[in-house]
């Protein structure tokens, strides 16, 4: 892994974490260091980082603040 590279992913503690759980990414990189910004996306999939991954958390957030309101309707009769 050349130097630039190396002190890059040194900065992004996140994406060395990403490339301990997914070891073929070191031969990747060795081989091509300008696959780093393919990397970033996988890591971004990977942390559920992504816009849709984002949204669908938010989206799981209302359906179940929508159901713990519909509990204290139930509740009040």
């Amino acid at each position: 892994m050349n130097k630039t590279l190396h002190d890059y992913l040194l900065t992004r503690p996140d994406l060395v974490h990403f490339i301990r759980y997914n070891p073929e990414w070191y031969r990747f990189l060795s081989r091509d260091p300008n696959k780093i910004a393919e990397i970033e996306i996988e890591a971004k999939r990977f942390y559920g980082k992504t816009f849709s991954q984002k949204l669908e958390k938010v989206n799981q957030n209302v359906q179940m603040v929508g159901m713990l309101l519909q509990f204290v309707e139930m509740m009040k009769d």
